[in-house]
């Protein structure tokens, strides 16, 4: 227990330096300490890795405008032909499709030309034409096997304008622990690889940092003077990161069962929306990790 508190100090003096931002020397001294890990030979080894994991995040926007000479009429018109839609798509569920509505108004002046003969609005309360109300659609698909059909019934509700599908990842917990444990794994392969082509044997652990900082430290450039990275990152296997065969292949897996229609008919027709289907493939995003792990050597 002493021994571990003595270790404990030692780890805390050799920190304090650091999170104060001193430097023990002048980058480029012809004499600078090393820190207390180098006082035996070692190897540090940053392991770097990567996985293309699919997409799994899907978001497209939608809006429906309406004009009408009463500001209830239009906003009336524009909010019946959006409330289907987002009734259709909320049927899936909020745990696979999330459906954000909104309906905004504005007013349409009478127009008059000035003395350049250019078009201008007439601006005043008693000058309002027409009112135009702008209901819009905002839709986030959590299970992107169903983005397809989401976007074919977005179609073939024919809104006044339909924006880009755009695609993102957000990795899960677990994944990322996997990652970084891959990480870990790949700092020793390249360690011991090193090692062995140096003709010495890997000794044990002193250091295990996550943010890999440790490795960037050249001492014989003028510590901390730190490098330019390190060599290309190693390729992971998908199934591994995410943790579960089952994961890995729920992408290719078929997507769920549509809804059952609404009552009244709201929305779309089957037809319609089959009509209206293109193929959406989401795109493989890349995470990446890395880790510094400094051996001994023997």
């Amino acid at each position: 227990m002493r021994r571990s508190f003595a270790f404990a100090l030692l780890l805390a003096s050799v920190a304090t330096p650091v999170l104060a931002q001193t430097p023990p020397a002048t980058i480029g001294d012809r004499y600078i300490p090393a820190p207390w890990w180098m006082r035996d030979p070692v190897i540090a080894s940053i392991g770097q890795v990567r996985v293309e994991i699919q997409a799994n995040r899907a978001f497209v926007s939608a809006s429906f405008q309406s004009v009408d000479r009463s500001v209830a009429e239009a906003s009336r018109a524009a909010a019946d032909q959006v409330r289907a839609l987002s009734q259709s798509l909320s049927a899936y569920g909020a745990d696979k499709v999330r459906v954000e509505t909104s309906v905004t108004t504005r007013p349409l002046y009478d127009q008059y030309r000035d003395e350049n003969g250019v078009m201008r609005d007439n601006t005043r309360a008693d000058r309002v034409a027409r009112y135009q109300a702008a209901a819009s659609v905002s839709v986030t698909v959590r299970d992107v096997r169903l983005i397809e059909r989401v976007y074919a019934t977005i179609v073939a509700s024919r809104p006044t304008s339909i924006g880009q599908v755009n695609f993102n990842l957000e990795p899960e917990n677990s994944w990322k622990a996997n990652l970084q444990a891959e990480a870990m794994k790949d700092a020793r392969r390249r360690a011991e690889a090193a090692a062995t082509n140096a003709g010495a044997t890997l000794g044990r652990v002193k250091i295990i940092d996550p943010s890999g900082r440790v490795c960037q430290t050249d001492v014989l450039a003028g510590w901390p003077s730190y490098a330019a990275g390190g060599g290309q990152e190693t390729t992971v296997d998908d199934i591994v990161v995410t943790g579960s065969r089952v994961r890995a292949e729920a992408a290719f897996a078929p997507p769920p069962a549509p809804p059952a229609p609404m009552a009244g008919g709201a929305g779309p027709s089957e037809a319609d929306i089959e009509a209206a289907r293109l193929a959406l493939q989401p795109p493989l995003q890349t995470l990446t990790d890395s880790a510094c792990v400094i051996y001994g050597l023997n």
